[in-house]
């Protein structure tokens, strides 16, 4: 292992967070039990803000059988039928701040499942209560609310963890190491892309206010943005989603905003930079050591369909990064809604890229992605972490996991590849490297290098449960672990504050033409005062957030 590959390391699962939890994992009892950490033979109280949908998926895994769910608050009762039914003696409320009010003295850990336009609020007041909290992605809307959840985590000392399970999966770890070794040579660019976003963007018109569901507090929805009335859409609205145009395809069967639709309204959400982007761009921001303090100039070189309210139809986007330590400026591209047009590198046709007899390493009986060790075999329950430091050499041959391009959609568990079976695309001085969905998958291009390569060595610890089942869960109970005074956990605010605060820099350029200029240390647009004005938002009257 080379020093910067040892000090990459360290930054991301040491540095950021340095001082966050009391070294010497739950050695430090009195300490760590001062802070609201629990000993790992303790169940959690874990409690909701968002009980239907993904907010459910993420406190189902994060219960995982063992802990308690004990709370759950929602604005949408409907929605939240899935999460009052499963666990019926939780206490259920419509206002996050009544429920910790209530009950905020029993309660050790939040699941925040909100739109996008409340992850830091609803998150900044459960941090002040001493409250860990797991944030679905974006981390936020914002790039001023992105830093702002970063400096709250420094300071109230909690477990954090961003929903990009991607992040816990083997593959991108062995992207990293892969790298990171200098198979590709030096990373010059980076190449991503996503298709329809399954929302319909690009309206000309907001349709008339039509009355407010019973089961919906309208106002506690909208939080702290601006006041506006409901709808639920109108036929004009349904035959433009419905048409395709805007992107939104089945999306029409949901009302105008919710419970689906509001990701791509710039009041509400981030588009396909947060929804999708955050997942498909994260082997790039770990193993590229991207940051918001390299983060040179984001420029949207493409557009087509605006709206004066939500996000291009299409959109591509630059990212210029300058050196990191001894790493090479970098050029990141981001496509939203391509169609047929996704980047494959220069004399290689899309046969050429598929040929990849497996997406992801091979440690154990092959599986989704590649599996791990059975209980008491290396990854596996019971056994040491495959890949630990210390552990032996990686190398042995990738074998047939899931086959590039047959994961699932958008949507799916299995991502959403699009093109060459990859939808992130390394270019490198030496060759090239594929991931894909949310970092399930890795191989090197064209295929046929892919077959016959032997694994470099593992420096990453993988994740317990990850290498031999489902991401999501294992990246909930990452962050569990975390809460029961273990490791940060792998995307804690200290890690998904930086990355989504440049990521979401991208949401801002597609409101302009031309090139931005950023400014990290005093956090703006330095040749464009108008696109300062995307960077903090103005909260409504009494949703003001300050540390």
């Amino acid at each position: 292992m080379s020093d910067h590959q040892f000090s990459r390391r360290h930054f991301f699962y040491g540095a950021l967070l340095a001082g966050a939890v009391p070294s010497g994992g739950f050695g430090s009892t009195p300490s760590l039990k001062a802070l609201g950490y629990k000993s790992p033979n303790e169940k959690l109280n874990i409690a909701g803000i968002g009980a239907g949908g993904q907010p459910f998926s993420d406190l189902r895994d994060s219960e995982a059988g063992v802990e308690n769910i004990v709370a759950l608050a929602d604005v949408d009762w409907k929605r939240a039928t899935q999460g009052f039914t499963h666990w019926p003696k939780a206490e259920k409320y419509k206002d996050f701040r009544q429920m910790l009010d209530k009950q905020g003295k029993s309660i050790d850990a939040v699941v925040i499942g909100t739109p996008d336009h409340m992850h830091a609020t609803c998150a900044l007041a459960c941090m002040q209560l001493g409250k860990h909290v797991y944030v679905e992605k974006p981390l936020t809307r914002t790039p001023w609310e992105a830093r702002f959840l970063t400096q709250a985590a420094e300071k109230y000392k909690v477990a954090t963890q961003m929903g990009n399970q991607g992040y816990s999966h083997d593959a991108t770890r062995v992207a990293c190491e892969i790298i990171w070794a200098g198979e590709i040579g030096e990373v010059k660019e980076v190449h991503a892309w996503h298709g329809n976003p399954g929302w319909p963007q690009g309206m000309q018109k907001i349709p008339a206010p039509t009355s407010v569901p019973d089961t919906l507090d309208w106002d506690l929805w909208l939080g702290g943005a601006a006041a506006r009335p409901y709808t639920e859409g109108d036929d004009d609205y349904k035959a433009f989603a419905m048409g395709g145009r805007g992107g939104g395809g089945g999306a029409s069967q949901f009302g105008f905003y919710m419970p689906f639709n509001w990701r791509g309204f710039f009041d509400f959400g981030s588009g396909l930079f947060g929804d999708w982007g955050v997942h498909i761009l994260g082997p790039a921001n770990w193993a590229l050591e991207l940051s918001p303090e390299s983060l040179i100039s984001v420029e949207c070189i493409k557009r087509e369909g605006t709206s004066p309210f939500t996000y291009p139809v299409k959109n591509a986007v630059k990212y210029e990064f300058g050196a990191r330590g001894n790493l090479p400026p970098v050029t990141v591209y981001w496509s939203d809604s391509i169609q047929g047009d996704a980047y494959l590198p220069p004399g290689m046709t899309v046969e050429d890229a598929r040929k990849t007899p497996g997406v992801g390493p091979q440690v154990g009986p092959a599986g989704r992605g590649g599996r791990g060790g059975g209980p008491g075999g290396p990854g596996g329950p019971g056994g040491p972490p495959v890949g630990a430091p210390g552990a032996a050499p990686g190398g042995a041959p990738v074998g047939a996991g899931q086959q590039a391009g047959r994961g699932a959609g958008p949507g799916g568990r299995g991502g959403g590849p699009q093109g060459s079976g990859y939808n992130c695309i390394f270019v490198g001085s030496k060759g090239y490297l594929g991931t894909s969905g949310r970092g399930e998958g890795v191989g090197l291009l064209p295929g046929s290098k892919w077959a016959e390569y032997k694994l470099p060595n593992a420096y990453l610890q993988r994740s317990p449960g990850a290498s031999f089942g489902d991401n999501h869960s294992a990246h909930c109970r990452d962050w569990v672990r975390a809460c029961k005074g273990g490791a940060p956990s792998c995307s804690n605010f200290g890690v998904a504050g930086p990355y989504t605060e440049w990521l979401v820099l991208g949401a801002v350029a597609t409101h302009y033409e031309g090139k931005l200029l950023w400014d990290s240390a005093k956090m703006e647009i330095t040749n464009n005062k108008d696109a300062n004005k995307w960077v903090k938002p103005v909260f409504r009257k009494g949703w003001e957030i300050k540390l």
